[in-house]
């Protein structure tokens, strides 16, 4: 497993490789922001250890600007800020997991295997379709910049229908997704908000539609637009 440590205090930096080696990892390391854009954009590591604190740059915004060009590997962000609020910028950013500074190094090995487990599928910040963009973490989308004004529940679906774009999401699904399980399955909840979302998203050309697909449920298809037949299974 090759990982990179994102490090700028050389001392903490030296311990942390050399305790990584020794359990078997192949470990590179990067002081500045600058130096860890390029590794991590060369190299396909398969998880990445990013101080926030950094002498060129912010670690969060770093995380935030990997995944936007398409580095999915996993980040555990290693953090002195005590704030709350510091640690969650940096999971909305896109980071994966943290660890407060001063932290035992078998604990970094733990978070850092668990990691490893998950993989690193494509988990975008910015969910994108056409025209479309939501940002889940500031629960904001809009539409060539102009924005979408969307309830709680309606913009819950919209990210779900993003993140499984092309897809056929069931109203099981819909309603795993959006209600707890007192939930009345037999009310028809879920297409009044199929409706609210489809309404909102026909007032702008370059938002995707929503097809329904007969005896299935529902998918968004940025290659079409409403009102086009719905898919037959």
């Amino acid at each position: 497993m090759r990982v990179l440590l994102i490090e700028d205090d050389q001392r903490l930096a030296d311990v942390l490789l050399g305790g990584l080696r020794g359990q078997g990892y192949a470990a590179d390391h990067a002081a500045t922001a600058e130096d860890a854009a390029w590794l991590a954009t060369e190299i396909a590591f398969d998880a990445l250890i990013l101080d926030i604190g950094l002498p060129d740059g912010d670690g969060i915004d770093l995380c935030g600007s990997l995944r936007a060009a398409g580095v999915w590997s996993p980040i555990l962000l290693l953090t002195a800020r005590q704030a709350v609020t510091e640690r969650v910028r940096g999971l909305d950013a896109g980071a994966d997991d943290y660890l407060v500074k001063p932290f035992a190094f078998a604990e970094l090995v733990a978070r850092l295997r668990a990691l490893l487990r998950r993989g690193r599928p494509e988990r975008p910040a910015i969910l994108e379709a056409g025209g479309l963009r939501l940002d889940p973490a500031a629960r904001r989308a809009t539409v060539d910049g102009a924005p979408l004004t969307l309830t709680g529940k309606v913009l819950g679906l919209l990210e779900l229908l993003l993140r499984r774009q092309g897809e056929v999401v069931t109203r099981g699904e819909i309603q795993e997704h959006l209600w707890d399980w007192a939930f009345d399955g037999d009310s028809n909840v879920i297409d009044v908000y199929v409706a609210s979302l489809r309404s909102a998203l026909r007032a702008h050309p370059d938002a995707p539609a929503i097809e329904t697909v007969r005896g299935a449920g529902y998918r968004l298809s940025a290659g079409i637009r409403d009102g086009a037949p719905p898919t037959r299974p």
